[in-house]
């Protein structure tokens, strides 16, 4: 670690949980974050700012005016820019020293295994059910922890799914692929700004904790907020002997 880098990243190496050892455990992580949108751009700026050494970013869409509400990683001048990109731009700006892969494309299946594969933990920041499903079960082939966060109107969770741990559930065993979830978007629904930051900071803050080894973490909980009372309840989840996607990769 350079000089510039300790005094950069001191106010983390003060910490006992993390000191130099943990913190050059994050400038040697590769992190994969699914959406540059509201839940990306507090988790992304975080992770650059803490010196995650690669971020990979992959969102095929483009900064438009009624993301700029939420969205804080991107800003009036890059409307029309893609958020991958703008992302890129902005994790630079904070910290130069980060690795920023900026991938503009809707990755299908095939190209999350490659992805999940080459990181150490996968945030999923999408806003959508047949996303959040891929990405889990690129996660459960490869042994890789998700983050897996969500928010509309005034509601979010957020919660960690890391099948490392045969007691650990994977996001299927909770949100089951053909259980027919309706789908809600922002676009029709409404959110409310600042509760993308909280959960999108959250996992940010989870990423970090896998990564140093700091515990425990969400795994095996699930923690709702109601952003309008500013409550938060947590259930726990169990993973399922009959789950299609984990089930077999642990028997």
């Amino acid at each position: 670690m350079t000089d510039d880098q300790l005094l950069r990243y001191s106010r983390h190496i003060l910490l006992d949980e993390i000191g130099v050892e943990g913190q050059q455990k994050f400038l040697d992580a590769h992190v994969l974050v699914i959406g540059a949108g509201g839940l990306g751009s507090p988790a992304l700026l975080y992770l650059g700012s803490a010196g995650i050494g690669t971020l990979t970013v992959v969102d095929h869409d483009s900064v438009d005016l009624t993301n700029l509400q939420r969205q804080i990683i991107h800003d009036t001048a890059r409307v029309g820019l893609t958020k991958a990109t703008s992302a890129a731009q902005s994790i630079a700006a904070i910290n130069p020293d980060v690795r920023v892969r900026a991938l503009v494309e809707r990755a299908g299946a095939e190209r999350l295994h490659e992805l999940v594969g080459a990181a150490d933990v996968v945030l999923d920041c999408s806003d959508n059910f047949a996303t959040r499903h891929a990405v889990n079960r690129a996660c459960v082939a490869h042994t890789k922890p998700l983050v897996a966060g969500a928010a509309i109107r005034f509601d979010g969770q957020i919660s960690v799914y890391d099948v490392r741990s045969a007691a650990s559930p994977c996001y299927a065993c909770l949100f089951p692929e053909d259980a027919g979830f309706e789908e809600v978007r922002c676009a029709t629904m409404g959110v409310f700004a600042p509760l993308v930051g909280i959960i999108g900071s959250m996992q940010a803050a989870e990423a970090l904790k896998l990564l140093a080894g700091i515990g425990p973490t969400l795994a095996g909980r699930l923690q709702m907020l109601d952003g309008r009372a500013m409550e938060w309840t947590e259930i726990g989840i169990e993973r399922r002997a009959d789950c299609p996607v984990c089930s077999q990769r642990r028997s």
